[in-house]
């Protein structure tokens, strides 16, 4: 009987010791992500939880504001942009580690309908002026809506359009424009309607790249997250190769492929 109570007392402390053990091991890690990346980004922190034990507490929107509220103090430990100027500038700034920061994705622009009869794998529609509204992300923010923008200069329809245009704060907003039918069309992430390059719902048109400014995505470690460990354990598995395939899987190109 003693011995039996001895073995569960020995037991009991065997496994608070195991679950102690795991949870001075296992952190969290504060990640501002480009709207953009929503999809992946979500996939990704349930892989990096799987493989590491850490979990990752994800903060999605446009990568102006998201950047705003690093430099105004907000608690991330990772800022995934949709662009590099704004990870450059915090280096500079000294707000983010130097040398940390490196492109994880580059991301490609899909013309896309929710009505799957709508767009024939062109830009005859925009041409035509047969679209009731155009959704694009706002340029101020998005890099995104940068990227429409050039788009839609490339095509000479920057003036034909503007009477048709909406704005959203984020691609994901515009791509909620688009696909709740309030806009028949707009210039979205590929990644928001495709897996493997292939549009998987709706109608749509691969953007060439080179109708804009390639759009390299960086990931840059924040200042104060320099000594977090599940932070840099992050940011070392988004350019793993297992990780890339993932990106790549989701319709964003790859610096390494």
């Amino acid at each position: 009987m003693n011995f039996n109570k001895t073995l569960i007392r020995l037991l009991c402390g065997w496994v608070s010791l195991a679950t102690l053990s795991f949870s001075t091991q296992a952190d969290t890690v504060s990640v501002a992500v480009a709207a953009n990346f929503t999809k992946p980004m979500k996939e990704i922190a349930e892989q990096f939880y799987e493989a590491t034990g850490h979990r990752a507490r994800l903060s999605f929107g446009s990568s102006g504001v998201l950047y705003a509220q690093v430099r105004n103090g907000a608690p991330f430990d990772l800022f995934l942009s949709a662009d590099q100027r704004k990870p450059a500038t915090l280096e500079q700034q000294g707000l983010a580690v130097a040398g940390s920061r490196f492109t994880y994705a580059v991301g490609r622009l899909a013309l896309w309908s929710s009505n799957p009869d709508l767009i024939k794998g062109n830009a005859d529609i925009l041409h035509a002026d047969q679209f009731n509204k155009l959704a694009v992300a706002n340029p101020a923010l998005a890099p995104y809506g940068s990227a429409a923008r050039q788009v839609l200069a490339q095509l000479k329809l920057t003036q034909q359009t503007k009477p048709k245009l909406v704005m959203g704060q984020n691609i994901a907003q515009t791509y909620q424009f688009v696909a709740s039918g309030n806009a028949q069309v707009g210039l979205v992430a590929l990644s928001q309607v495709a897996k493997n390059n292939v549009i998987t719902s709706g109608s749509g048109w691969i953007i060439p790249a080179s109708f804009h400014t390639s759009i390299h995505q960086d990931a840059v470690l924040l200042d104060r997250a320099k000594n977090n460990a599940a932070a840099k354990a992050l940011l070392k598995f988004l350019g793993s190769d297992k990780t890339q395939a993932t990106i790549r899987r989701f319709g964003y190109n790859t610096t390494s492929h």
